[in-house]
């Protein structure tokens, strides 16, 4: 009973969904809009994820006991956040009366309800789920690997090229893979925070919201994308996690982190 509460959703989105009304209304120009404009901010996002993510993650799995405890949970924070509660804080924070609104306005940018503004709430809603698999990954590479470089005169950054990230890859795949579909199916922190404009601001999620009533077809036809694309995640995602060295995808990967940090 609790297999087919699952699975009948899912199915009923492809049963109600002919092969031909799938394309014609995949194609509509709503449809490509908001697969542009998806593409686009979470391509964004997740250079942003990257780059500053995993030296951060990096970083973070160097530090022991209660340090190390409190930042892990400042990154996981906002995974327990109400979407409508990230938009709100990302617009007092970037908005033009915000914390950085004076800072944002000499730019001469405009953040809030524009395309950066998308690039923002994704990347905020997305990253701590990149950002935790990585810490893991790093806290799975045998310590002794990373100080044995150190002594043969590696820097700390050399260090991290070398032997850190290599060895810590398969889990950075997968959480670039969470991360991924995290931020594809974000909705809440992005109608708050950048609007729903079309062509502009209007992502895939944000297309069904507005389709329901206008275009129910359109509307479903991207929920069977996304349910496509989610699956593939799911796929690679199992993928990755076995891939040889990946250890930190585990669950005993973050027991050992616990401990150590004990």
């Amino acid at each position: 009973m609790a297999l087919l509460f699952l699975l009948l959703p899912i199915v009923a989105v492809f049963l109600r969904v002919p092969l031909s009304d799938l394309i014609d209304a995949l194609g509509s120009r709503a449809a490509l809009d908001a697969i542009r404009v998806t593409a686009e901010t979470n391509a964004l996002a997740l250079v942003l994820i990257l780059g500053f993510g995993t030296p951060a993650a990096y970083w973070i799995a160097s530090r022991r006991g209660t340090v190390r405890d409190v930042l892990v949970t400042l990154v996981e924070l906002p995974l327990v956040l109400p979407p409508a509660v990230a938009g709100i804080g990302l617009l007092v924070a970037f908005g033009r009366a915000g914390l950085l609104g004076d800072e944002v306005e000499a730019l001469g940018v405009d953040v809030a309800f524009t395309k950066v503004a998308v690039v923002l709430a994704v990347t905020f809603v997305a990253s701590p789920f990149y950002v935790r698999q990585a810490i893991s990954s790093f806290e799975s590479v045998d310590p002794t690997l990373t100080d044995a470089a150190r002594t043969l005169g590696a820097g700390p950054g050399r260090t991290f090229w070398r032997v850190g990230l290599p060895l810590a890859a398969g889990g950075l795949a997968a959480g670039w893979v969470l991360a991924f579909a995290r931020g594809v199916g974000e909705f809440g922190a992005t109608i708050v925070f950048a609007g729903n404009v079309r062509g502009q601001t209007q992502t895939l999620t944000l297309t069904i919201y507005e389709q329901l009533e206008s275009n129910f077809d359109v509307a479903l036809s991207i929920g069977v994308l996304l349910v496509v694309l989610s699956g593939g995640v799911l796929l690679s995602y199992k993928i990755l996690s076995s891939w040889k060295g990946s250890s930190s995808t585990s669950s005993p990967a973050f027991a050992r982190s616990s401990s150590a940090s004990a």
